[in-house]
């Protein structure tokens, strides 16, 4: 893209400069339109070294309300950044709806830096570029609008800024060896950058290749040009359908709910007892063993109401050390999470490596109570199944185990269950009115999952079904089950 970059005319100073300020004018009315659509906005800055990046940020957002705007900027990542995903920092800071977020730099740095350097190996670059194309394209069809730019300039120019910055006391600072070897090995540089562009250049995330070599009020007005453009854009196809994508993962087929049998999935007393200190005990062992493997694992549970899923997470919990797992006790989205991807908030809770993540309720409410409730369009939540199919392959080739549990129980146990909460003062707070209101949607919510089932059960992620009228029965499959699982991927390791 950079070889075939052809600059576009810079207008001439007295028409450049009443484009420039009519188009600042633009921008902050277009942040209280934005606002009104609840558009959120990503504005990504890459290019050279000493190319301008942050003198022009600072006029470009002079005009909007700086409530609705932040600027995030991004060094090389901590030891503990390098704990989780990769994409999990640049995903923290997206913007709320009605808002802007401007990158400066993004993922780019990061991920040129660490090829430079021989942190990543070309299968590790190809696994990050497809994670990047996937997360962006999410975010687009969510209703996020991505403006990328790469501010350009030649070798010769770079040099003469550097040697700018570097000859005044109160800028130098701005330059550091990354800058230095940059302009030292440029053609290297820019091969390199080239690829990264042409690889994420897609059509709901394209690249602006900006013009950064001539002057400052050039630069800024290119980038003025397209951000007020792409807003105008955005807010007339606002609500348009996405297209709905093919799956593209091995599917596990899995029994409809109502070919479950329950039927003799029972434990006596002692048996029960006998069963939970085998595998409680063996999941403590396992758990070290993970830990210090850094594996990270992901456990989700789902079920009906009253079918027993804090009983059967607290039996996982028994076992293991608290200081390396975290239970997620999932409710409505709070505001800040319901003006984000649907994802934005499973994804600051994903384990780091080593530790253990148990989410009571999960991202599937997705395709369950945002489905039947209509908190989501049809168009979201049939989109979604694939979304979180790649949402979990991406976990899973980072290195994580999934493993997924729907409690099963029939509606009368349900309603026998319910009535012993509302009979018992302890366990009244356990029935709301919604359960009794979700109690009535059983046919709804049965097809529901079973449709998620089938659409999600994938060979890296598959679901388990926990057959709960007998709690004691439920528990110790799902011990059975999570512990098989860490043995399968400690023998995988260990190859």
């Amino acid at each position: 893209m950079l070889k075939e970059f052809i600059p576009a005319r810079r207008p001439e100073d007295k028409a450049l400069n009443a484009e420039r300020k009519a188009l600042e004018k633009k921008l902050g009315e277009d942040q209280l339109k934005i606002t009104a659509a609840k558009l959120p906005v990503m504005v990504v800055f890459e290019g050279w070294g000493a190319a301008g990046k942050g003198t022009v940020l600072g006029k470009v957002i002079k005009d909007i309300d700086p409530r609705f705007f932040k600027v995030k900027s991004f060094g090389p990542p901590t030891k503990e950044e390098r704990a989780y995903p990769f994409i999990r920092r640049y995903l923290l800071d997206i913007p709320e709806n009605g808002k802007f977020t401007f990158f400066v730099p993004y993922m780019m740095e990061e991920v040129t830096g660490d090829v430079i350097k021989g942190h990543l190996d070309e299968d590790g670059y190809q696994q990050t570029i497809d994670e990047i194309n996937t997360m962006e394209r999410s975010l687009h069809d969510n209703g996020t609008l991505l403006i990328k730019f790469f501010f350009h300039l030649g070798r010769k120019e770079q040099k003469r800024r550097i040697q700018k910055l570097q000859e005044n006391a109160d800028t130098k600072w701005r330059v550091d060896a990354e800058d230095l070897n940059e302009n030292k090995h440029y053609h290297d540089y820019e091969k390199l950058y080239d690829r990264y562009l042409s690889e994420t250049n897609q059509s709901y995330a394209p690249w602006v290749i900006v013009d950064a070599g001539t002057d400052k009020k050039w630069t800024e007005l290119q980038v003025l040009r397209f951000i007020t453009q792409s807003i105008d854009t955005a807010l007339q196809n606002k609500g348009l359908a996405v297209p709905i994508l093919q799956n593209r993962f091995p599917l596990v087929r899995e029994p409809k709910l109502a070919e479950v049998s329950l039927d003799g999935k029972s434990l006596e007393d002692g048996e029960y007892r006998k069963a939970l200190k085998k595998y409680q005990k063996k999941l403590g062992d396992l758990q070290n063993r993970i830990h210090r493997r850094g594996i990270p694992v992901i456990i989700g549970y789902e079920g009906w109401d009253a079918a027993g899923k804090g009983g059967n997470i607290k039996r996982v919990t028994e076992a293991l050390d608290p200081r390396g797992y975290t239970v997620h006790p999932i409710a409505a989205p709070e505001p800040r999470e319901k003006n984000r991807h649907y994802l934005w908030r499973f994804i600051e809770k994903i384990p780091q490596k080593g530790d253990i993540a148990i989410f009571d309720r999960t991202w599937y409410g997705r395709v369950m109570v945002e489905r039947l409730e209509g908190f989501c369009s049809v168009n979201d939540w049939q989109r979604a199944y694939n979304e979180i199919n790649e949402f979990e392959y991406d976990l899973n080739r980072w290195g994580a185990v999934i493993i997924k549990f729907w409690l099963q129980i029939d509606s009368d146990t349900q309603l026998k269950r319910f009535k012993a909460r509302e009979a018992d003062p302890d366990k009244q707070w356990k029935i709301t009115d919604e359960d009794w209101r979700n109690r009535d949607k059983w046919s709804q919510y049965e097809q529901a999952v079973n449709e998620m089932i089938e659409k999600t059960s994938t060979a890296f992620a598959p679901w388990h079904i926990l057959e709960s009228c007998d709690k004691n029965y439920a528990r110790v499959k799902a011990l059975k089950i999570i512990t098989e699982a860490l043995e399968h991927r400690l023998a995988e390791s260990a190859h």
